[in-house]
């Protein structure tokens, strides 16, 4: 960032903070060593943040593996509770998951990931339970790709290429080139739609949520189990009130 020196920052804040990021709903529970390769610490590193966190009441330590404790939620309650935009949209999300009966998201971009800021569920769609602060790939997420979708070509692949892309599913788009494609086309649509590329059983549909400049500061989307109608339906039955939502909420969010 700029104006800020390095010799005015705390590198064991960074370092910790490192470490909080590294649990994952993949990585709930994890040693000093698995903790130390994710987060590119050495392990004695590694062992003093955890301590510090255990300390803290941030984590929980059992003699081997490490947990996060829900003390951690207060950083990210603090984070949302200052940003304006869930507040804005859980009306909107609520009317339009309530209106088609299938559970509506809002996320907002965050490097290569989505983090969901606010939600209505009507029916569980996936295995994982998703809630405001939830973290998914933005490469195989239709509002994950919306989101790219505004951003210029070279910055699009620059956060695909950050780490691998794994296939969570036998459907999932893991080549740069083949995503970069599916961003070029939702760019020309306005919309995104993935099919059983998170996991197997669900589909969804995105568009961005555009401020008064036009720009684009979020995702919205409906996630859907993949049973009975095809593809297309997405299209023909949930776009038209997505874009309306769309609408009415430019003029709304600044």
């Amino acid at each position: 960032m700029m104006g800020i020196s390095q010799r005015d920052t705390m590198g064991g804040l960074a370092k910790g903070l490192a470490v909080i990021e590294t649990f994952t709903a993949e990585r709930p529970r994890q040693s000093i060593a698995e903790v130390a390769a994710a987060s590119g610490l050495d392990r004695a590193t590694a062992r003093r943040c955890l301590l510090t966190l255990a300390l803290n009441g941030y984590a929980d330590y059992d003699g081997k593996y490490f947990t996060l404790t829900p003390r951690v939620l207060r950083l990210g309650t603090a984070c949302l509770a200052t940003m304006p935009l869930p507040q804005v949209v859980q009306p909107w999300l609520d009317q339009l998951s309530g209106e088609l009966g299938e559970s509506a998201s809002v996320s907002i971009l965050d490097e290569d990931e989505i983090v969901y800021v606010a939600r209505a569920a009507q029916k569980k769609v996936m295995s994982i339970a998703l809630m405001p602060g939830s973290r998914l790939p933005a490469y195989c997420t239709s509002m994950g790709r919306v989101m790219l979708a505004a951003l210029s070509e070279a910055e699009a692949r620059q956060r695909l290429s950050i780490r691998p892309l794994p296939a969570r599913t036998s459907l999932t788009l893991t080549d740069v080139d083949a995503v970069m494609d599916r961003i070029r086309l939702a760019r020309e649509q306005g919309y995104a739609i993935i099919d059983q590329e998170v996991e197997m059983g669900l589909r969804s549909i995105a568009v961005p949520l555009l401020n008064a400049r036009n720009s684009t500061v979020a995702a919205i989307n409906f996630g859907l189990p993949a049973v009975g109608a095809g593809i297309d339906t997405l299209v023909t039955l949930y776009l038209p009130a997505l874009k309306r939502i769309q609408a009415e909420m430019r003029a709304v969010l600044r």
